[in-house]
């Protein structure tokens, strides 16, 4: 398993220049690959390969008008083209979106692997610079000297701060013990998470909180003229702010997912449609702010590397109308109702914690293999998506359709 770790960079003014000059080459490197892509699929139908692209750089280098991309180390460019090739896979298998250009404003890196770096105890030289690179070592249980990265990443962020970036081949055995416990976990707005034990998770709303901040420096950067000065500064209060909510979101998600990991053997979530739910304009930013594809991402790597179980049930399934008592399925549910009482067993459910009681039984029925249970196969659906089991939703990208989005938006929101 590869594990990253970064750390905060303080680079000298000529290492500076040169780590910049590394990142305009191949943010022309990619740019200029990506545009020949682009023609050459449009002009003649024919994809081009990594190996054509890595010949078009070696051609690149030996005219004049692009002769200084010879003055930086190659891997980072060599680098930038495998990524670009590694994208355009990944898009055309659904996975991602569609590669785009890159910009100088944005956030900027270079990767240099093994042959373009060297780490002995503790000290990094990457190529190109004769001085190290310095960098404070944030994590105290991992002896830096000891440290032996596959690859570095330095990148500089829209803020002006730097970090570097160590991706290590992690061997060690980090399993967790076990609990013997298993837990259903229900999202939500006001409450992030509620677990079928019935702890409550508040949602901090980190962006709600510092909107006006956000909304008095983007009313600035507005004002200020393009190119200028002030408007570099004006940028850079901006991405400072959003810097401030993004690393607020993070550590929230990071100690969420660590607790839930920690506590239980099983873990079992629901396949939500966060790319249809934020179609609906009126809940678009606080779904953003919650970041609950961050939440499943975390909780996915967490529990493959502690040995853990996560089990992802079917969007279908109908866990806030369905009484976890007797199993009676409501016709109609409003989202607005947050406690009903049962027609069958007259048992009164807070609707969150039912939710994620009734998760965690579809979970529980998904492992013995019984994935009928739990495929929502009892839900009326629209368009022409056909029912598939969570086994199955699990691995494969959910391709809906717009109709089946549009329900998703309206009716999932729990």
């Amino acid at each position: 398993m590869r594990t990253a770790y970064k750390c905060r960079a303080y680079p000298t003014p000529e290492q500076i220049a040169a780590l910049n000059r590394t990142f305009g080459c191949v943010r022309v490197a990619w740019n200029k690959t990506l545009g020949e892509r682009h023609r050459r699929y449009r002009d003649q139908g024919v994809p081009t390969s990594y190996k054509e692209t890595d010949a078009a750089l070696t051609r690149w280098k030996r005219t004049e008008e692009l002769a200084f991309l010879s003055e930086v180390s190659c891997v980072p460019l060599q680098q930038a083209l495998r990524h670009q090739h590694a994208a355009f896979q990944n898009f055309f298998a659904g996975r991602t979106r569609h590669p785009r250009f890159k910009s100088r404003a944005g956030r900027q890196s270079a990767h240099y692997t093994r042959s373009a770096f060297r780490m002995r105890d503790g000290v990094l030289t990457v190529a190109k610079m004769s001085a190290a690179l310095r960098f404070v070592w944030s994590f105290g249980e991992v002896n830096v000297a000891a440290l032996n990265p596959t690859m570095v990443v330095v990148s500089r962020e829209q803020d002006g701060r730097w970090f570097v970036t160590f991706a290590v081949d992690a061997d060690q055995d980090v399993r967790a013990e076990s609990t013997g416990h298993a837990i259903g976990v229900d999202l939500g707005l006001k409450d992030f998470l509620v677990t079928s034990d019935g702890e409550r998770l508040a949602n901090p709303q980190r962006v709600a909180r510092r909107a006006r901040n956000l909304a008095r420096y983007q009313r600035r950067l507005a004002r200020c003229l393009r190119g200028g000065s002030n408007r570099r500064k004006a940028k850079a209060k901006v991405a400072r702010a959003h810097r401030k909510v993004r690393n607020s979101r993070q550590d929230f998600l990071h100690r969420a997912t660590t607790r839930l990991v920690r506590s239980a053997d099983v873990i079992a979530i629901e396949d939500l449609n966060v790319a249809g739910m934020v179609r609906n304009r009126h809940l678009s930013r606080v779904i953003s702010d919650t970041g609950w594809g961050e939440f499943r991402r975390q909780l996915e790597y967490k529990c493959e590397r502690a040995g853990r179980t996560l089990i992802v049930i079917d969007r279908w399934y109908p866990s806030s109308k369905t009484c976890s008592t007797c199993g009676h399925l409501l016709a109609e549910l409003k989202l607005s109702t947050r406690h009903w009482t049962c027609p069958g067993c007259r048992t009164r459910h807070d609707r969150d914690l039912n939710a994620a009681k009734n998760i965690l039984a579809a979970g529980r029925a998904v492992a013995r293999g019984d994935s009928g249970d739990a495929c929502g196969a009892d839900v009326r659906r629209q368009g022409l998506a056909l029912p598939r089991s969570a086994v199955k939703q699990e691995s494969s990208s959910s391709r809906t359709t717009e109709k089946s989005k549009l329900w998703a938006t309206h009716g999932r929101l729990i």
